[in-house]
């Protein structure tokens, strides 16, 4: 998207928000995507290529590739940590990857059990290896713990920056940073994304927010006035890292995309479509609670007499 009052909202739910719930049947996730689509929502992260004994969530990775792709109109995604997982998302046809490595040396081997330079050449090594397809994937390189960690506190800024100038010097297409437990304020988002964006030029950025500590939408505001305009979200707030502590629900989709219109931003999702899809993931989680005000509150009205 070339438009700047234009953003792209891509929802994180199908894997974010569910990683660390009860499995889910494979029909149900299926029926998500489409419910949640029909309101105008075209990007998804669907899934995670990640051994089922790990997290046993994503046991049905490939299918869901397979049958979300069925809708053209659809731009989805898959989660990799390591080479493995990127042969299995090559291989079940993904067109979009996203590989997420650590600026937390801890988290790192907690998450992915690897080290951040391992990480970065495996990284390398698949950017090289896709260039020679004829329709390579996109690549993201996303950097987890961005904005600080549970194990090692304050991330610097330069650490941070460092790894997405290599990221980029290898070439992947997109980088975003993700603010995996909720560190993250908007002075220091601003800072951050300026310095980023100072850095990488004309590469695409996006940013990944959680509202743990009730800061996730002044950190949207604040990557927005850096100039950010991917943004990630999960219909009803679900989420968090289920390897590190303290990580929370994501931003609500539903929040989101209220305060981007209202902020004359455009992101051709129809907000009553998206709360009726909140609704029908309401009903297929039961017990589990669901975050977000736009859901409690509804839709501004005027009342006439």
């Amino acid at each position: 998207m070339t438009d700047n009052n234009q953003v792209f909202v891509r929802e994180v739910g199908l894997r974010d928000g569910i990683q660390s719930l009860d499995t889910i049947a494979t029909q149900d996730k299926i029926e998500w995507l489409k419910v949640e689509s029909e309101a105008g929502v075209r990007a998804f992260e669907i899934t995670s290529f990640v051994p089922a004994h790990v997290i046993p969530q994503f046991f049905d990775a490939q299918t869901m590739v397979e049958q979300g792709q069925l809708n053209p109109r659809l731009v989805l995604s898959a989660l990799v940590l390591n080479e493995k997982g990127a042969m299995r998302a090559l291989e079940a046809g993904a067109k979009n990857i996203v590989f997420v490595l650590s600026a937390s040396a801890t988290h790192s081997q907690k998450n992915a059990r690897t080290t951040l330079e391992n990480a970065l050449a495996t990284v390398a090594r698949l950017i090289e290896m896709v260039k020679q397809q004829p329709e390579p994937p996109h690549i993201t390189g996303a950097i987890a713990t961005s904005f600080g960690c549970t194990y090692e506190g304050h991330i610097e800024s330069k650490t941070v920056l460092n790894i997405a100038d290599r990221m980029a010097q290898a070439g992947v297409d997109h980088i975003a940073l993700g603010d995996t437990v909720g560190f993250a304020g908007p002075r220091q988002v601003r800072n951050l994304f300026t310095q980023l964006r100072q850095l990488l030029g004309k590469l695409p950025v996006g940013a990944h927010f959680h509202d743990t500590r009730g800061m996730g939408m002044a950190n949207v505001l604040a990557a927005l006035d850096a100039g950010v305009r991917h943004f990630d979200a999960s219909l009803g707030g679900l989420g968090g890292c289920p390897f590190a502590p303290g990580a929370t629900g994501n931003i609500a989709t539903e929040d989101l995309c209220f305060l981007l219109e209202e902020y004359g931003l455009q992101t051709g999702i129809n907000l009553e479509k998206l709360l009726e899809a909140r609704r029908w993931l309401a009903h297929l989680l039961p017990d589990e609670p669901l975050q977000g005000a736009l859901s409690r509150a509804g839709l501004p009205t005027i009342i006439t007499h």
